[in-house]
């Protein structure tokens, strides 16, 4: 999404639409913010995405949270946000669903990692401080899963996570919200990020320490997405592979960015990865994060749709 949306190339004019005119601060750069003053721009870029062959689109709610909207001043916008963008993305689905009935399209609603961290200490002379209270972050999350869910998203996505103890806290608010709501629960996706060659989370967890740290939400299916690419992300996937007892998503970047922040990383190469990871039965659904386009889409599409999905492994339970 936010790939797409760069190609637009906006103003800050063009982010506060009409009801933002006279906003007393800057929000250029606010994404998520265009499903209220840009809908049709974030539909088209579904829709590029569904023709391309997507099977689920994620919602523009990447920040749609409390906490990270404080960075623009539009707390009280974070549950409107996701309302908008669940019914733009579910417009989009329906209509290609419709289409063909026999490839149904399904919404995610995307539940980013924050700007925040319950792991790490913001302040380098003081390790024990934290900018955010777990009961702060559950509440944010709350809030959002809420929106996404009453809007008709299909899938929560917790998505990006670098800090396990933040994707903690939105795994709590799901299990709340539908809990207190008595509300059949959704499928949980999981999508976490190794950073570096360390093989570690931001937040210094091994792949093999951060699934078990969420494998308890029982989830659809766990994975890993952003800061690498394919070809970087390839030990992590094999091993991941191994060890998850739900299915497996992979979705990269294009490559790693070059000096200018960009992604040169073409279409068909990193359908040739997503393919390799596929006939080795690494993964169960594979896509991209930053700087895959429609046409990357198009062609991991066509490179995966004659082989096998990964097999669900069968799990002995090891403690009775």
């Amino acid at each position: 999404m936010g790939t797409m949306i760069q190609r637009y190339k906006l103003q800050e004019s063009d982010y506060r639409g009409e009801r933002f005119k006279d906003y007393h601060t800057d929000v250029k750069g606010n994404s998520d913010l265009l499903s209220i003053t840009q809908p049709q721009i974030i539909e088209a870029i579904h829709r590029e995405y569904l023709e391309a062959g997507a099977d689920i689109i994620e919602t523009n709610t990447f920040s749609s949270t409390v906490i990270a909207q404080a960075d623009y001043d539009m707390q009280d916008l974070a549950a409107e946000m996701n309302t908008a963008s669940v019914t733009i993305a579910r417009r989009a689905a329906d209509d290609y669903t419709r289409r063909n009935p026999d490839k149904p399209r399904f919404v995610a609603g995307a539940i980013g990692p924050l700007n925040k961290t319950l792991s790490i200490s913001p302040d380098v002379n003081n390790p024990g401080f934290r900018s955010v209270t777990f009961d702060e972050v559950v509440n944010a999350y709350y809030e959002q899963v809420k929106a996404l869910s009453e809007a008709g998203a299909d899938i929560l996505l917790i998505e990006t996570i670098f800090d396990t103890l933040n994707a903690k806290g939105a795994i709590f608010a799901i299990k709340k919200y539908f809990r207190e709501s008595g509300k059949p629960e959704l499928p949980v996706m999981i999508s976490g990020t190794i950073t570096d060659a360390s093989g570690r989370t931001l937040s210094g967890q091994t792949l093999e320490a951060f699934y078990i740290s969420v494998m308890h939400a029982k989830p659809f299916s766990i994975g890993l997405n952003c800061a690498l690419g394919g070809n970087q992300m390839r030990p992590y996937i094999e091993e991941l592979s191994q060890i998850a007892g739900c299915y497996v998503s992979c979705y990269p970047n294009a490559g790693l960015p070059n000096t200018f922040g960009e992604y040169d990383e073409q279409p068909h190469e990193t359908a040739h990865i997503i393919e390799e990871f596929a006939r080795e039965g690494f993964v169960n659904i594979v896509g991209g994060c930053c700087g895959t386009t429609p046409d990357h889409i198009r062609h991991m599409a066509e490179h995966v749709k004659s082989i096998q999905p990964r097999p669900l492994p069968v799990k002995e339970a090891t403690l009775a």
